[in-house]
């Protein structure tokens, strides 16, 4: 806007756009959504109850890795699931694992190696706070 007519100036505008394009160009996201919440405790069972009490229903509960069992809740009609476990971490769904961690090491971020699993393919990687973030493809 104009300090001396109170206009906004289009090509000022046009011009700030387009640097800002320059600066930070629109890339395809790959990250579709956040799957799953995984919550820490200490004791699964206990957890379980609680939150089923709160309201959400089981999705499953099944032997996981290390003699550990996956239990995982959702609220009805949410697409985001959270899943009780010894750590923390988010996992989000992605279309293309490779590309999404070929444009996040582009930008810095390190991630570890893809693991093939029966549910999908995953990909593990840490925020600056040490925060576990995992890539989901089904």
């Amino acid at each position: 806007m104009s300090q001396s007519t109170g206009k906004i100036d289009v090509l000022t505008m046009r011009t700030a756009v387009a640097e800002h394009l320059l600066l930070y160009p629109i890339k395809e996201v790959n990250m579709k959504s956040v799957e799953i919440i995984m919550i820490p405790v200490t004791d699964q069972q206990k957890a379980k109850e609680f939150y089923i009490r709160l309201g959400f229903e089981l999705i499953i509960e099944a032997p996981s890795e290390h003699g550990e069992t996956w239990i995982q809740l959702g609220l009805p009609n949410s697409n985001t699931t959270i899943s009780l476990s010894k750590f923390q971490g988010i996992i989000c769904e992605t279309a293309d694992i490779e590309k999404e961690i070929a444009e996040l090491k582009m930008k810095g971020i390190e991630v570890a190696d893809v693991n093939d699993t029966p549910w999908g393919r995953f990909a593990w990687l840490k925020d600056p706070d040490g925060n576990s973030l995992c890539l989901h493809q089904k």
